[in-house]
């Protein structure tokens, strides 16, 4: 018995005094997430593992719901939200390659010759076609955590070598949006197209093959090679020439910033690692205007404060904040030092008179509100079909309950709302209650083990177990 179990049998095992927690999993304003309602949920999509990660993305999915299908009832056009800083890193990554373009010239003209030549010195010949299954690491979560989702894809992983389908389990269970629909089909990559723990693996195997857990920035992975086969140079070439290219880019740029950097010197401040951990790890929590100001990172002219992380972190996917709230401290200051050479670079540009213009900007924002119109639409949360008389809030959590009921069986896609979840939030007290998860967690395993007893079992149960 794991230790969320056992605590879910002391709540329930338990005589005592009733509190106004009881029965409850999730709490966001006046909006209760039931313990019924979250077995009710979850106990029929047996693909999913009835653990505390599983749990916990539920309650937490359904605060960020809720509180959308309020936001739509209240407003269809979302105007009450800053949308801004969501197009913030599109538009500074925009001024960024227009200053490349105008600063940095590179001459990238290279003959078939030189490209033979570093392509038989490079060997990048291999080309790999290739499925995976992921699965993502809940923000924050601690080491009984993730045990538990690396133990769930490994028993996905024990499913597939005693013969069931990766295509069909992929499409099922997966949580890269990207690939689920096609049932975890990477396509035709090579050396370099892969961030390195994943091409390592996928490298490792032999075509039919299937990978231990690998984890990469973005969750969890288990990998089956489907091809492997070499490329000439003539049919490599076009690609090979672009990537040639775009490092000879990489390499002027690179020479570019490190005069700016050299030239600027950021320093880290000291303590700031375990700042950005803690911000990773909460990154909804309170921050006074005096604390989101203090410097992290500082340089001539310029600094990296509290308040840019947050903000970044909370933008980040959660797989990513996962990271960070994990990271050694030399790998969070190489992190906040990324930040202020990009920041050095955008202050570049926009002494180079690159910022985009007033009605630019709007026209992204508009674009990135139209898309959460979308989003919200896709889940039905505009369509709260309220009874005459019948209180909004009855509406909105029959309507979030089938966008979540659509989530979990995979008709629709899950919305992760990033900074709007943020947004929403600010102002509104929300929590995930530890005994709660702990109950549904034992009611889920309960039905699911009486489901599986055969009508001889059941009646061989001594009378005080059987059904339960």
């Amino acid at each position: 018995m794991n230790r969320w179990m056992a605590m879910a049998v002391a709540v329930l095992a338990a005589c005592g005094t009733e509190s106004s927690d009881d029965g409850i999993v999730a709490r966001v304003g006046s909006y209760e997430l039931t313990v019924d309602e979250a077995v009710d949920l979850l106990v029929d999509e047996e693909r999913l593992a009835a653990d505390v990660g599983v749990v916990e993305s539920l309650a937490q999915l359904w605060i960020d719901y809720t509180l959308l299908a309020e936001s739509v009832s209240r407003d269809t056009m979302f105007t009450e939200l800053d949308l801004e800083p969501l197009v913030t890193r599109q538009i500074e990554q925009v001024m960024v390659f227009q200053l490349r373009d105008s600063v940095i010239q590179v001459d990238t003209f290279v003959t078939d010759d030189e490209l033979r030549a570093r392509y038989e010195s490079e060997s990048p010949e291999v080309a790999l076609r290739a499925r995976h299954i992921m699965l993502q690491l809940p923000v924050g979560a601690d080491q009984a955590a993730r045990d538990s989702v690396r133990s769930r894809l490994e028993g996905i992983r024990e499913r597939i070598l005693a013969g069931e389908d990766f295509s069909a389990l992929a499409r099922q269970v997966s949580q890269d949006p990207g690939t689920a629909r096609t049932g975890g089909d990477l396509g035709v990559f090579g050396r370099g197209d892969m961030v390195a723990p994943f091409e390592e693996a996928t490298l490792a195997l032999e075509p039919g093959e299937i990978s231990d857990v690998v984890q990469t920035p973005m969750g969890l992975h288990i990998i089956r090679l489907d091809e492997r086969r070499v490329r000439g140079f003539e049919e490599a070439l076009p690609q090979f020439r672009q990537q040639v290219q775009a490092r000879m880019v990489q390499e002027a740029e690179s020479v570019f910033v490190a005069g700016l950097v050299e030239r600027l010197d950021p320093q880290v401040a000291e303590g700031a690692a375990e700042i950005v951990k803690d911000l990773a790890a909460n990154p909804g929590g309170d921050l006074s205007g005096r604390a989101a100001r203090r410097s992290l990172v500082e340089w001539s002219g310029g600094s990296i404060t509290v308040g840019d992380v947050r903000l970044l972190v909370q933008l980040e996917a959660p797989s990513l904040r996962a990271q960070m709230a994990d990271g050694t401290d030399e790998v969070i200051e190489e992190f906040l030092l990324n930040l202020a050479r990009r920041d050095i670079l955008i202050e570049q540009a926009v002494s180079a008179g690159l910022r985009p213009s007033t009605d630019s900007i709007a026209s992204l924002v508009d674009d990135a509100r139209g898309q959460l119109r979308a989003a919200a639409r896709s889940l039905g949360l505009f369509d709260l079909d309220r009874a005459p008389g019948e209180d909004l809030e009855i509406a909105i959590q029959r309507v979030v309950t089938r966008a979540l009921e659509g989530n979990l069986s995979g008709a629709t896609q899950v919305v992760p709302l990033g900074l709007v979840s943020f947004q929403l939030r600010e102002g509104r007290t929300s929590t995930v209650l530890e005994a709660g998860v702990g109950e549904v967690i034992v009611g889920v395993a309960q039905i699911r083990a009486a489901r599986q007893l055969s009508p001889t079992e059941e009646s061989l149960m001594p009378p005080d177990t059987a059904g339960r």
